[in-house]
């Protein structure tokens, strides 16, 4: 019995639990509400909001706060210096750091022993569990996955406390056996020197058996790029001959698709999405046909949803995940067994069918472009850039957008900076398509455009090569989990880009 064989038993149980989402969606949600309740009651947090009183949906909702991360920062400092039983029973060593809020340079988001298992390892079986049910043919731990991986630091002075890439985190505490499987070695996963863990990763891996990637589309390139030129191959199925997929997430699949296909010319080769965050394992692509996610509800978290034109109200409407409306834009909040209670995780989502529960992410709530009433969200930027690229055979490697508010001469619009992996033959083309492709998809958009009235038609600046590298390098953000925003309703991000392009 080969390996993969045996895998595949280990993992049949699972598959057929996961059936259980097609119909019990909402029963498995109120199990778990319940549960984290039932173990938080005895955490600070939770007998100042009555946990233990609370018996219904509707109580929670009553008793327990929408929170954003400067609702939660200061009983999270206090965790951070060891302080137990604050959130979440017991004390927790683990922090993700995650990009920043307007008030602070980084998030610090816990990760408990539960969330670890029960939410973020559980996210990495089902993965496997759905591939598998994808591919009953599927060889994969007959050799290695390449997993990429950031790196942590120690936590103020708390003995044994770090804080670090979520990456790095499941690394460190992963379970010995599936170091057997996976590459490059953990001393070389954990550099913080991005460049340095490149060169290193690509000859450890080259030569190796490697069945699977695992990682950001964007970092992920940028590794396989070194390994094709360690190797001297036009392919990298040439290098991995029996490469047969790539489990992706951290950004949309979409810019990157057409490189990697040119790179890896495989008619089986599998990409798979994953919606695995800082603060969670919210999702997997249970059909590899069908972009949209299956939600992940039997984990240690809790749903709720903001209708997206309610962010920002004083009293939004707050739905759990039996008032989801189809085709919708909703904010999404998580309770957890890491401690966050109601908690505003900045991204956006739009179901496309219940039973089960199907979505696809279509931006964050603050990455966005709504300088002049035209509500532009990264699923449109996305969309356009796509229809765009398809039409002038260009290929994207990085992007960013945010508004001009007014020129020398009176002039309003947006300014692009994008960096090609390959270069349209007209930008003016390019930045042409993209316009109109957005003004078809995005009737706010088109409404501004309208003669030129209020918004001019957009500016697509070239980055040279390299840029978005050099800035996120800047940034102290080269590698792990970090990456540009997309959309900005300010112009911080590009403002420092266009300078940098011209040095």
């Amino acid at each position: 019995m080969n390996l993969t064989t045996f895998a595949k038993r280990y993992f049949h149980s699972r598959q057929k639990e996961l059936e259980s989402h097609n119909n019990k969606a909402i029963e498995l949600q109120r199990n778990v509400m319940r549960k984290l309740l039932k173990k938080a009651a005895d955490t600070e947090y939770g007998h100042q909001h009555h946990f233990d009183n609370i018996t219904s949906y509707e109580g929670f909702a009553n008793y327990v706060p929408v929170n954003t991360y400067e609702e939660l920062k200061a009983y999270i400092d206090r965790m951070r210096h060891g302080e137990p039983n604050i959130l979440w029973p017991g004390k927790i060593k683990w922090y993700a750091k995650s990009s920043g809020t307007t008030n602070d340079k980084s998030k610090f988001i816990p990760v408990s022993s539960d969330g670890l298992e029960n939410i973020h390892y559980a996210g990495g079986r089902d993965t496997v569990s759905l591939y598998f049910m994808n591919n009953p043919n599927s060889r994969m731990f007959d050799g290695k996955s390449l997993i990429l991986g950031g790196s942590h630091s120690p936590n103020y002075n708390v003995h044994g406390s770090l804080v670090g890439d979520l990456s790095a985190i499941l690394i460190e505490n992963i379970n010995p056996v599936v170091n057997f499987f996976r590459c490059p070695s953990k001393q070389t996963a954990l550099l913080s020197d991005f460049e340095e863990k490149r060169e290193k990763i690509a000859r450890e891996t080259l030569n190796r058996h490697i069945t699977s990637l695992s990682g950001v589309p964007s970092w992920m390139m940028s590794v396989l790029v070194r390994v094709m030129e360690l190797s001297g191959k036009k392919y990298l199925n040439e290098v991995w001959e029996d490469l047969e997929v790539f489990f992706h997430g951290g950004i949309s699949f979409t810019p990157y698709r057409k490189q990697y296909e040119q790179l890896i010319r495989k008619p089986d080769m599998h990409y798979m999405e994953t919606y695995n965050a800082s603060e969670g394992f919210f999702g997997l692509q249970s059909d590899l046909n069908d972009p949209a996610m299956l939600l992940m509800l039997d984990y240690d978290v809790f749903y709720e949803f903001i209708p997206m034109d309610e962010i920002g109200k004083d009293n939004p409407t707050v739905v759990p995940l039996e008032g989801v409306v189809l085709g919708r834009n909703y904010a999404v909040l998580i309770s957890t067994s890491c401690g966050l209670w109601r908690y505003m995780i900045g991204d956006t989502v739009k179901f496309t069918q219940r039973d089960p529960f199907k979505f696809v992410i279509t931006g964050r709530t603050k990455h966005f472009i709504n300088a002049f009433g035209e509500e532009l969200i990264v699923d449109n930027a996305e969309q356009g850039l796509a229809y765009a690229c398809k039409m002038t055979n260009a290929e994207i490697r990085d992007y960013t957008a945010a508004p001009v508010f007014m020129d020398d001469q009176a002039r309003c619009r947006h300014q692009w900076v994008i960096e090609f992996a390959r270069k349209p033959q007209s930008i003016k083309e390019f930045a042409q398509l993209l316009d109109a492709k957005l003004q078809e998809i995005n009737s706010d958009y088109e409404a501004k455009r309208y003669k030129n009235i209020t918004l001019q038609h957009l500016e697509v600046i070239e980055a040279r090569e390299g840029l978005f590298n050099e800035w996120l390098k800047q940034q102290g953000k080269l590698g792990g989990q970090h990456k540009v925003p997309r959309l900005s309703n300010d112009r911080k991000t590009i403002d420092q880009l266009i300078t940098l392009n011209k040095q």
